[in-house]
């Protein structure tokens, strides 16, 4: 994929979930605060004419002010977050990148 396609591309995920896991809150060296998380999302969806259960459980992770934000929530406490998804950094799986959240 070329730049001129990378740059019309959209990569937009808005979720519905609770949080499942918080780790430690870290810092960059720079000094960014990081958390990593897991979020827990459950939610019915129609395909191909048959209502299905969506159950998910994915990886996350949030800088700055949103890491300090979720660093402070209980498990079990429910957000809509929107972000981006990447490849992890081990090329295994998908991170869901949190830049917002609302109750």
């Amino acid at each position: 994929m070329g730049p001129e396609a990378m740059s019309a591309s959209i990569n937009q995920f808005d979720l519905n979930a609770s949080i499942e896991t918080l780790e430690t809150l870290r810092y960059s060296p720079a000094g960014l605060a990081i958390l990593d998380l897991w979020l827990l999302h459950e939610s019915c969806a129609k395909e191909a004419g048959v209502e299905r259960v969506v159950n998910l459980r994915m990886k996350a992770v949030a800088f700055g002010a949103v890491a300090q934000t979720l660093s402070k929530q209980d498990l079990k406490a429910a957000f809509r977050f929107k972000g981006f998804l990447n490849t992890s950094r081990n090329g295994k799986g998908v991170v869901f990148h949190i830049q917002e959240l609302h109750n």
